[in-house]
């Protein structure tokens, strides 16, 4: 039998409130989502000003990221992500009903090598969102780590 490590509401607002800071440090307005390992929401704001298609696409990028175990972009990645034109995904975007995002800001939450769900930020552009994202896995990190876990931060994940 196996012990699994479980996200908390606690932990995904952690990671919204250091989201939505990154994100007015860099003056953009971001909606933050974040799901479990089975791809549920835990947690999800849009901020003041963020565009209405950000919760979806949000959603949809933290879905991918904890149920693929990657981060979004790195389906798109030169030269092999899976998802580009004659690689062995190709168009596996347009699996699961607009559920399945394969664009930069979705990354797994890895917890002591364990994938415990994902965060998907939508609004910014690639490079904003990757900031965002970043920061609240940062924020995770740091509230975790007294308790000796580990969280990967960086935005390359592929578990």
């Amino acid at each position: 039998m196996k012990t699994a490590l479980k996200l908390d509401l606690e932990e995904a607002k952690l990671m919204i409130e250091a989201a939505k800071e990154k994100s007015a440090e860099i003056n953009v307005f971001e909606t933050i989502a974040i799901v479990d390992d089975g791809g549920s929401v835990i947690a999800l704001e849009r901020m003041n000003g963020a565009r209405i298609t950000g919760p979806e696409i949000a959603i949809a990028k933290a879905y991918t990221a904890a149920g693929h175990k990657r981060s979004t972009h790195l389906f798109n990645k030169e030269p092999n992500g899976p998802a580009l034109p004659g690689n062995e995904a190709f168009g596996i975007q347009h699996m699961l009903n607009g559920k399945f995002a394969v664009f930069v800001g979705g990354f797994p939450i890895v917890v002591n090598g364990e994938v415990v769900g994902g965060i998907g930020i939508s609004g910014g552009n690639g490079e904003q969102d990757t900031a965002v994202g970043t920061a609240a896995l940062k924020a995770l990190q740091s509230y975790l780590e007294k308790d000796g876990y580990e969280v990967v931060t960086e935005a390359d994940i592929k578990k």
